[in-house]
């Protein structure tokens, strides 16, 4: 990831309350669809889950909270922050780890993690590149027969939030829907936070 996207999403982040994304709206949707399918098939705990790019650390908390070694990396110093706050409020099962980290450069050992979650890193890394190389990295630490979970945003995204939010009223906002739409790469140079951060939409996510 170069350093301009890197310093534009913390700064996106270290504003925009993350933490609490998840308890509201139709994101709690999300979330409790998104533990569904990770219960699916993770291996019983204690196996080791690595949560790269876990943010706040909802994920890694629910999952350390049922008796998992859970590591969250993230690029961003206020969600680890965050993240430790939270995994301080679980006194018998907190968080293994919630360190800085580049998903493209785990400082794990190969084939040391029962699963790793992606739900963050594949639409942040605007650059084919990288996707592949935080791919790779997941699977070089993944233990044979083990999981990964990884999310992607819609190049539609941003025209289904303008028709439940009224985006469409604002000017400055249709030259980042067309972007979005014709090649899945989404900038805001607004700083209006309802629009986002620098991200890669997938054609087919």
């Amino acid at each position: 990831m170069g350093n301009d996207t890197t310093d534009e999403i913390i700064r996106h982040y270290t504003v925009a309350e993350e933490a609490s994304r998840l308890r509201t709206g139709w994101f709690q949707l999300e979330y409790a669809r998104t533990q569904e399918i990770i219960l699916r098939h993770l291996p019983p705990p204690p196996a080791k889950v690595l949560d790269v790019g876990g943010a706040a650390g909802a994920y890694a908390c629910w999952l350390a909270s049922r008796g998992y070694q859970v590591h969250l990396i993230d690029p961003v110093p206020h969600h680890i922050v965050q993240a430790c706050a939270a995994s301080a409020r679980l006194a018998e099962h907190p968080l293994a780890s919630a360190t800085l980290g580049d998903a493209s450069r785990l400082q794990h050992s190969s084939q040391s993690a029962d699963a790793v979650l992606l739900l963050g890193p594949l639409y942040h890394l605007t650059e084919r590149n990288d996707r592949v190389a935080a791919l790779r990295e997941a699977h070089r630490v993944l233990r044979n027969g083990g999981f990964v979970w990884a999310a992607t945003i819609s190049r539609f995204a941003s025209l289904l939030d303008s028709l439940c939010r009224g985006f469409f009223d604002d000017a400055d906002f249709v030259p980042i829907l067309d972007r979005d739409l014709a090649e899945g790469q989404h900038r805001n140079p607004t700083g209006n936070l309802n629009y986002f951060t620098q991200a890669f939409f997938s054609s087919s996510g």
